[in-house]
């Protein structure tokens, strides 16, 4: 069995992080072991409605169940509220995965930056470089104490660490500040939502060019790009191509204000998708030929260079036609 296999789980406990934030362990039904995973990992989970959504693992790598913590978003799509109001306790789940877009890259020291429920996968980061032995600090910003998850859990684990811990409530972070103190040959890792990783970025091109930044950011930066159809690098909307399903041999045209994944829905309706932003990678397709063009937010530069995969939701083609494994 696979990551890309989906995986029966059992929910052996629900519990209240902080208002708003629920925290589900999942156990394997089977009782065969899940598979590995790493600090910035994240699973996609199947609802008893059908609908699949993403989830940072939050809890101890080699435990033998998952951990996930999810915030209930007033202004979702309704997965969030579906766990929140479904009695899930008991009931079986789907799960796939893990995949990993956010590692824990290699510094001299690292620099943790969560802003609200983006606490998910930098505290597992946390975990992860105390257990290397590398240097790190923890910055966490929320609009309330009530409503950050795992901020004493984040306490406990700096204070046995002897790393530095920011918290930061009701007011924004000191971003000039952070950015300042990184040391030479430090890196910068923030998950949280799209402004405070838009600003953290600006501040970085203004003050230090070249300082190392990953970030993930846990909600959609409301583009509606999926909405309004793939545009190519000048925001010019893409000439129409073909897709070719390499399983099939079908090939379907993507016209203009279509996306990938909407044509290819029409011969392939079981291809899964989510945010349909192109920040989630549920839809992460590789490509067997062509030239696509990437509009997503999680492929590193060196992965788009490779166009090795892409996510169809919101990529384009600067080819005649595109060749998916599909």
């Amino acid at each position: 069995m696979t990551v890309s296999d989906w995986r029966a789980v059992t929910v052996t406990r629900l519990g209240w992080e902080a208002d708003g934030v629920v925290s589900l362990v999942l156990t394997p039904t089977d009782g065969a072991p899940l598979p590995e995973w790493d600090a910035g990992a994240h699973i996609d989970v199947r609802l008893p409605s059908g609908t699949v959504r993403q989830y940072s693992l939050c809890g101890e790598p080699g435990e033998p169940a998952y951990t996930v913590a999810v915030l209930r978003e007033a202004d979702g799509r309704g997965g969030s509220a579906e766990i929140h109001d479904t009695a899930l306790i008991g009931r079986t789940l789907s799960i796939r995965g893990p995949r990993n877009h956010f590692p824990l890259e290699s510094a001299t020291h690292h620099v943790l930056v969560a802003g609200g429920i983006g606490i998910t996968p930098v505290l597992a980061m946390a975990r992860e470089a105390t257990a290397r032995g590398d240097s790190w600090e923890l910055h966490y910003g929320g609009r309330a104490t009530t409503t950050m998850a795992f901020v004493d859990q984040a306490r406990v684990l700096a204070e046995s660490a002897g790393a530095p811990f920011h918290l930061r409530v009701g007011q924004p972070l000191d971003l000039p500040a952070l950015v300042r103190d990184v040391p030479e040959g430090g890196a910068i890792h923030a998950c949280g939502p799209p402004g405070l990783l838009a600003a953290l970025r600006q501040e970085i091109d203004g003050a230090r060019p070249g300082l190392p930044l990953y970030t993930e950011q846990f909600t959609s930066a409301g583009t509606g790009a999926a909405a309004s159809g793939p545009e190519g690098a000048h925001g010019e909307p893409f000439e129409a191509f073909e897709v070719e399903l390499a399983g099939t041999g079908e090939t379907v045209a993507v016209t203009p204000g279509t996306s990938i994944l909407e044509a290819v829905r029409t011969l392939r309706p079981d291809v899964l998708s989510s945010c349909e932003e192109g920040f989630c990678g549920t839809c992460e397709t590789k490509v067997l030929g062509g030239t696509p063009v990437h509009a997503d937010t999680i492929l590193s530069e060196q992965e788009r260079a490779q166009n090795a995969s892409m996510m169809i939701c919101v990529g384009g083609c600067a080819s005649q036609r595109l060749i998916l494994d599909l």
